[in-house]
């Protein structure tokens, strides 16, 4: 079945707000790993950077596949409210602190548990529109299954050296 005038174009918003936010995912992943590059988790991240960029063209190849593109006004958005993100508070007047990759794991957390949700969606509805079908939707909520398991990980971890004092890896 083709999506009526109404659906597609309710779609194509739908996935252009998502290719929004992974854009900030992927800025607050590149500034997160590069704030702990060397550790446990920089070195993580850039398998999940990786990941994410794989998901952006997934999406990016959908979009395509009803004759619309990510929408530029909205993913500039996205790129200003991460660097502004950046502004917020940490506990210290400058530079990174303990609270900083809490909030940051945390943020990214956010960022995959919205992607699996958009790939949820995707798959309910992929039986009725045959530019979904042929899409491993299984694979793609599986690895964001995956990768907010790390990232949770990174973060108890990163709460506890925080909040708690704990020694750990986060950090190196």
């Amino acid at each position: 079945m083709t999506p009526n005038m109404t659906n597609t174009n309710l779609l194509r918003i739908y996935m252009q707000d998502h290719f929004a936010g992974s854009v900030a995912a992927h800025e607050l992943a590149r500034r997160t790993q590069a704030n702990n590059a060397g550790t446990p988790l920089g070195d993580y991240l850039v398998e999940f950077i990786e990941g994410l960029l794989e998901d952006q063209k997934v999406l990016e190849d959908l979009l395509d596949s009803i004759d619309a593109t990510p929408n530029r006004i909205k993913s500039m958005a996205a790129w200003v409210a991460e660097k502004a993100g950046r502004l917020k508070l940490n506990g210290q007047a400058t530079g990174y602190s303990d609270l900083s990759r809490v909030l940051e794991t945390e943020g990214l957390a956010l960022a995959v548990e919205g992607k699996v949700s958009l790939w949820r969606a995707l798959k309910e509805i992929a039986p009725r529109h045959t530019f979904l079908q042929g899409i491993d939707f299984d694979r793609l909520i599986e690895r964001g299954r995956d990768q907010n398991a790390r990232l949770d990980e990174f973060r108890l971890e990163a709460a506890a050296i925080a909040f708690g004092g704990a020694e750990t890896t986060v950090t190196g």
